[in-house]
């Protein structure tokens, strides 16, 4: 048994009692186990529960038993089945291979985690050559889906290397037989109808940005060329009017800077009026540009943990007013939940254990280096090579994968090997990033009681069981895990 209350540890049984770990949630308390399996019980029925006495044949007896929370009555054939299910991801290999085809870029974002190049700056741009490389060590990898994703800069400055890219990846797949998506995350300037028309034939996905208004877009994400809002909507709205009828069409993300903290209501409106499938809120990382600039756009984790509240419960809101069949999700909430309501991991890698560095995902710079994750990469721009494992072309995928780094990050985000995760009660559901850790507090390993995405994490899950124990919104949050929106949204924000 482990503990996260702020009660006392009752008398407990372990002979009676299998392995769980337990919390405070708005006046019960939280059981969970390492299947994700979880209770909200009363004091009277935590203290029973602890100490082996809940009467067989109860409802409460039934329940427990029915998820593993009985030692002497344990279906172990079935849990090890339901373990391995929801951590399939761990024998598949990267699935996201985040592309950055060039460096340059037309606007100058106060928190670029890319830390961005001038638009007239070519010498960052991928050449078809290394390009080759790229694709050809993506296609080494075992896991039967492949997620290449065009980051930068702006990917659409370098157009021909976009296209090579998806041709010469497309050409490949007809002998690999994989499921393969191809994701262009773009601040849509550069886009025009000849584009468009060429990306939408051959099943290109969508990704801009959208920080809510204009007035705080624009600020956050100033753009010489004009209004970045005015622009980034209009093809937004163009993408979204053309494939309404596709699996999957265009999604923005918003990133939530100081800007953004007292308008939660204004930002979750305005993703619904531009027709957009929900809202996916993200505390800002501390990369590029952001770091530079935190004084001014950064905040705590308390500061953004209001703001989600309140930007949650007009979701909530909206829900009621729009019906079941038509959901507006919250994505960081559907991601939480799909790990909590159900058995299938939505594999985003943000929220693995162990993560995604390396094992679900890499990162090709445009001259070919590899690194672990984008936030390795990213580094990288601010002048720090430490999760550098390879070059496309050079030694081989075994290699690269294999490559020390790898192995020590993998170590450092297996929860079991932190002891205050070890000891959560939201270890089921839950992920570490040792490069934020790094980058925040000098270690991979992180330290928990004072890492400020731990803390975030924490509050939206402590958020989230409360609201869970309303009927009304359990039912909205059922809505979401069965609504098409939801999986289509996860197959390309696998990593956040």
């Amino acid at each position: 048994m482990s503990a996260t209350a702020k009660s006392a540890v009752p008398d407990c049984d372990p002979v009676m009692t299998a392995p769980f770990r337990f919390r405070t949630v708005a006046g019960k308390t939280l059981i969970t186990n390492d299947l994700g399996r979880h209770h909200l019980l009363s004091d009277e029925d935590f203290r029973q529960f602890a100490a082996g006495t809940v009467a067989p044949g109860t409802p409460l007896h039934e329940r427990l038993l029915k998820d593993g929370f009985v030692r002497d009555r344990m279906d172990f054939d079935g849990m090890a089945a339901t373990w391995a299910r929801r951590n399939r991801f761990l024998w598949q290999g990267p699935a996201l291979h985040v592309v950055v085809v060039t460096l340059r870029c037309n606007h100058r974002c106060l928190y670029c985690h890319a830390s961005a190049t001038h638009l007239s700056d070519a010498g960052t741009d991928m050449t078809e050559e290394t390009a080759r490389k790229v694709v050809d060590r993506i296609f080494e990898t075992p896991n039967p889906a492949v997620t290449i994703e065009f980051q930068g800069g702006e990917p659409l400055a370098n157009w021909p290397v976009v296209q090579f890219i998806v041709e010469y990846a497309r050409e490949k797949n007809k002998t690999a037989g994989k499921s393969l998506w191809l994701n262009l995350v773009t601040n849509l300037s550069l886009m025009d109808d000849e584009k468009l028309d060429w990306l939408l034939k051959r099943g290109v996905n969508f990704c801009t940005s959208i920080d809510g208004p204009a007035d705080v877009h624009d600020r956050n994400r100033p753009w010489s060329g004009g209004a970045s809002h005015g622009t980034a909507v209009k093809w937004f709205k163009a993408i979204n009017a053309r494939t309404k009828k596709k699996t999957f069409r265009v999604d923005a993300l918003l990133t939530v800077t100081r800007l953004s903290l007292d308008k939660p209501r204004e930002i979750v409106d305005h993703y619904a009026e531009i027709g957009a499938r929900g809202v996916f809120l993200r505390p800002l990382n501390p990369y590029g540009m952001a770091a530079a600039t935190w004084n001014k756009i950064g905040y705590g984790p308390d500061e953004f943990l209001a703001f989600y509240k309140a930007a949650l419960d007009r979701v909530l809101e909206l829900n009621k007013e729009r019906g079941l069949r038509n959901p507006f999700i919250e994505q960081t909430a559907r991601l939480y939940l799909a790990k909590i309501m159900t058995d299938d991991d939505p594999n985003f890698l943000d929220l693995r254990s162990p993560c995604g560095a390396g094992i679900g995902q890499l990162a090709y710079n445009w001259d070919g280096s590899v690194y672990t994750c984008d936030e390795g990469r990213m580094l990288n721009r601010m002048g720090d090579d430490t999760f550098l494992i390879g070059k496309a072309g050079e030694g081989s995928y075994a290699e690269t994968v294999g490559h020390p780094t790898v192995r020590a990050l993998t170590v450092a985000s297996t929860l079991d090997n932190q002891v205050a995760c070890s000891n959560c009660a939201y270890k089921p559901y839950c992920g570490i990033c040792p490069v934020q850790c790094y980058k925040d507090q000098g270690d991979i390993m992180g330290r928990m009681p004072t890492n400020s995405r731990c803390k975030i994490s924490m509050g939206i899950m402590d958020l989230l069981f409360e609201r869970l124990q309303d009927k009304r919104q359990e039912k909205i949050f059922q809505a979401w895990q069965k609504s098409k929106k939801g999986g289509e949204v996860a197959a390309l924000y696998q990593r956040g």
